[in-house]
């Protein structure tokens, strides 16, 4: 029963997969308030398959397959490529080369952060950018951004996945973890709101949104300054029986 349960939350974590594949597909089709849902979906089993995977012991029970690399492959289809064909489809990106090399070169630096070692550092934190490129599209959709405005936006993230800020991991960053959980599982249920009311979200709610993201950044920010000074040595005590054993999921 235990190497069954092991091999069920691997299969969970996979069916991400088949949710990349049916974004794109739904992306060309035009639906673009299923893709949204299908974002949201993507982002709560990317949360909670870590919880399960500490829950079922996965890594002892299943050792021979890679939780962590099962993960990103799967993050990279459903929060990078399926988001740029998202935008590309939908018209948000440049005519004919333009709009291939503007939706090309967030792809390239979301192979980089997938592959790096130092990826997530040591301290549990993301280094550089950590390709919410789902969120990205998002914004683009429901503030309905131009294609200028979304080109530079991407070109601007894309840069930031190369530099060393160190981004807060909300489910393992100790500092402010409790907050950090609260506004991202809040900033999910907005999420589902205004995809609910698309195509025409109150611009209200849209705004009681981008509070989480804003607080993400600014702690971000925070937290890069204050390791640089040297003073957040004890952010990682406390979290050890939080981390995720099998190295899955988690973004918020």
């Amino acid at each position: 029963m235990n190497t069954l349960a092991a091999w069920a939350v691997h299969a969970y974590t996979a069916t991400g997969v088949v949710l990349a594949l049916l974004m794109v597909h739904l992306s060309y089709e035009g639906e673009v308030t299923a893709v949204l849902w299908l974002f949201l979906v993507a982002m709560v089993i990317d949360g909670t398959d870590g919880f399960l995977a500490r829950r079922f012991r996965v890594k002892e029970v299943v050792p021979q397959l890679d939780g962590a690399l099962l993960d990103n492959i799967v993050d990279y289809l459903t929060y990078a490529f399926a988001p740029m064909a998202l935008l590309w489809s939908t018209g948000r990106l440049p005519d004919g080369v333009g709009g291939a090399v503007v939706a090309v070169i967030p792809l390239v630096a979301a192979s980089y952060q997938f592959c790096r070692s130092d990826a997530k550092t040591d301290d549990h934190f993301f280094l550089g950018f950590p390709s919410y490129w789902n969120i990205v599209a998002f914004y683009v959709l429901v503030l309905d951004l131009d294609v200028a405005t979304t080109s530079l936006l991407l070109m601007v993230l894309a840069v930031l996945s190369f530099v060393p800020v160190k981004y807060v991991y909300p489910s393992r960053t100790a500092t402010l973890w409790g907050l950090n959980m609260t506004l991202a599982t809040a900033w999910l249920v907005v999420f589902a709101l205004i995809t609910w009311q698309m195509p025409d979200p109150p611009v209200s709610l849209v705004l009681v949104s981008l509070i989480y993201p804003a607080v993400y950044l600014a702690e971000s920010l925070w937290l890069t300054a204050r390791h640089a000074r040297g003073s957040g040595g004890d952010d990682v005590a406390g979290l050890e029986d939080l981390h995720d054993s099998d190295g899955v999921g988690a973004r918020p």
